[in-house]
């Protein structure tokens, strides 16, 4: 897998664990993830899997939920109480680039990502300019969805 693929894997990983158990503080006014405090929740050398099971499908399908879970992550709606277990995992989880992240969360962050660039892109912008503002991981989906793009038409 390429470098490109890494990361963008890693941030679809860090977004799905955020949607499923958000958190996040202001700084300056804006939301902002946390910054780092102690040892995150860690079983084995991974994230605790507790949430692993969460229907995504079900969470992506139902309007209402999604909007939920964008508003707790744009601090502008309340959380579940499975936050707190983010604002323990995900600064650690940007930090490490997720590499304490199951396998199950990385494919659910690979689900959640795509589905938000593709159907919801002002969602995803505002998350962005939150996450990532300098839009890098965006442009690594997008190069590789035309790379996809383009094997899919080269084979045809």
């Amino acid at each position: 897998m390429s470098h490109t693929g890494i990361s963008l894997t890693v941030f679809r990983t860090v977004v799905v664990v955020t949607l499923m158990f958000v958190g996040c503080t202001q700084i300056n006014g804006l939301p902002h993830p946390p910054q780092a405090t102690s040892a995150p929740l860690l079983v084995d050398g991974v994230y605790d899997e507790k949430f692993d099971n969460v229907d995504l499908d079900e969470i992506l399908a139902q309007e209402r939920l999604l909007n939920n879970y964008i508003k707790c992550l744009e601090s502008t709606g309340p959380c579940t109480p499975d936050a707190k277990m983010l604002r323990e995992i995900l600064p650690d989880a940007i930090l490490t680039d997720c590499t304490k992240c199951t396998e199950k969360q990385k494919f659910g962050a690979e689900k959640v990502t795509r589905h938000l660039i593709d159907n919801r892109p002002n969602d995803w912008e505002r998350l962005e300019k939150i996450y990532d503002p300098e839009g890098t991981y965006r442009i690594k989906y997008q190069n590789s969805k035309g790379i996809a793009m383009e094997q899919i038409q080269s084979d045809s």
